[in-house]
């Protein structure tokens, strides 16, 4: 184990035995395991669209007698629960990981303004497959894979006849992925975050003591998640008949606002440099760097051209740590703009998530379990995370942000293999065993 990750006198609500280990780990099946994966991960979940996967979560729970139940904002994305345990005093540890993948839009002019043909035509967003020893598809990455192995760690426990003293939630949920309901795509129907795991725990009827977001770590660990809020930079100018146009050598003084749009850009990757640098939070759960990056430029309309356009809004994505708030970022971002001596200018955070962490205390008895079973299983200690999982939003941060110890933990992110799942199957069901305890 790591003594360094938790404090030496966190105590165990319970201690796995060597008859445990055993017992778990001839109840997980490679082949199985690998069946599951690649059909959960074959079934097309795009965000807004994951109601198949989900019915395909609910009746594999359903028929593994695991008690299912949806819970959704609305009837097509629901969050799918599972439960098992419960049989005694013992603490309760939910299992969390999300239905939808990262692909691109169904609608072809989105895409033609942010992919290239090449991009578009790669078959990983959609499907999965078994390539040399090697699963391929981003469904299976991220994050169906993961969600894979703690059903069948779940399993895995109930084939093995142990049963559990705390309860073991298993959560499948919508949206995590996005996408945000941003001006005219706003509404219901463009929620992301806020009818996944953020829904579930309001209304799912969970009691969790720990959760553990299922994700790919590359087998590190991390209890801190960024957050990120995306501002919308509006340029004031002048729209002007092309005809009559009289325009200045000095492009600073062309009345279209697109024009400005290079001193503005400098400005902020100047701003940008500096903040992230500023701004990494380094604490005994991870490393959070704050990225900067523009995501998108709207201005005029090309169907009514020939008087250029009064307004250019560029929209900036800023990471934020656990010790952040929006508001220190917008005064920073408001004197960069203020300092420019624009024609006019509008700035206004249309997309705001605080970043969050786990108390060190609080969560070590849940670390200190995945220390043991990744000794256990690896033969060597869990590590902290690449800074890269610690600055990123994942669906801790949801229990985090109320106060329940969360951390993210997971096999390789890329190109992991049937092994890894069943290394991590059988991480997952020992870190709940000893979460939980054994019920007597």
């Amino acid at each position: 184990m790591n003594p360094l990750l938790y404090p030496a006198d966190t105590d165990l609500p319970y201690t796995v035995t060597d008859a445990d280990k055993a017992a778990l780990a001839g109840a997980i099946d490679i082949d199985e395991l690998t069946e599951l994966a690649l059909t959960l991960g074959n079934i097309p979940s795009q965000s807004g669209l994951e109601a198949q996967a989900a019915d395909f979560v609910y009746d594999w729970l359903d028929n593994e007698g695991f008690t299912p139940r949806k819970v959704g904002a609305v009837p097509h994305r629901p969050n799918v629960i599972g439960e098992y345990g419960g049989h005694g005093l013992g603490k309760n540890l939910l299992f969390t990981a999300h239905l939808d993948t990262e692909s691109p839009s169904t609608d072809e002019y989105t895409n033609l303004h942010k992919y290239r043909a090449a991009t578009l035509a790669n078959p990983e967003w959609t499907r999965c497959w078994l390539q040399d020893g090697q699963f391929h598809g981003f469904p299976i990455s991220n994050d169906r894979g993961p969600m894979s192995c703690f059903l069948m760690a779940a399993k895995a426990l109930k084939r093995a006849g142990i049963n559990l003293d705390g309860k073991l939630y298993l959560t499948a949920c919508p949206g995590e992925i996005g996408p945000e309901p941003i001006e005219s795509s706003a509404g219901i129907d463009f929620m992301g975050k806020d009818i996944g795991a953020h829904y579930l725990f309001h209304h799912g009827g969970v009691a969790p003591d720990f959760a553990i977001a299922a994700e790919g770590c590359d087998w590190g660990v991390t209890w801190q998640g960024n957050g990120y809020a995306l501002f919308r930079i509006q340029i004031l100018g002048e729209g002007v008949f092309t005809p009559i146009l009289q325009a200045d050598q000095d492009v600073e003084k062309h009345p279209n606002p697109i024009y400005q749009l290079g001193k503005v850009i400098d400005a902020l990757h100047q701003w940008t440099l500096a903040y992230e640098s500023a701004n990494v939070l380094t604490t005994p759960g991870g490393e959070s760097v704050p990225k900067v990056q523009i995501d998108a430029l709207k201005a005029g309309d090309p169907v009514t051209f020939g008087a250029g356009t009064d307004v250019c809004s560029l929209y900036i994505e800023v990471g934020l740590t656990a010790a952040q708030t929006v508001n220190e970022v917008y005064h920073q971002l408001n004197r960069v703009l203020f300092d420019l001596n624009l024609s006019g200018y509008h700035l206004e955070p249309v997309v705001v998530r605080h970043g969050f962490k786990a108390d060190d205390q609080m969560v070590a008895p849940l670390v200190k379990s995945l220390c043991g079973a990744t000794q256990t299983v690896k033969g060597h200690p869990i590590e902290l995370a690449n800074p890269v999982y610690s600055s990123m939003w994942r669906d801790h941060n949801v229990f985090n942000m109320h106060r329940i110890p969360a951390v993210t933990s997971g096999f390789p992110r890329w190109r992991p293999t049937p092994q890894d799942l069943v290394d991590s199957a059988l991480i997952y069901a020992l870190t709940a065993l000893a979460v939980c305890g054994k019920a007597g």
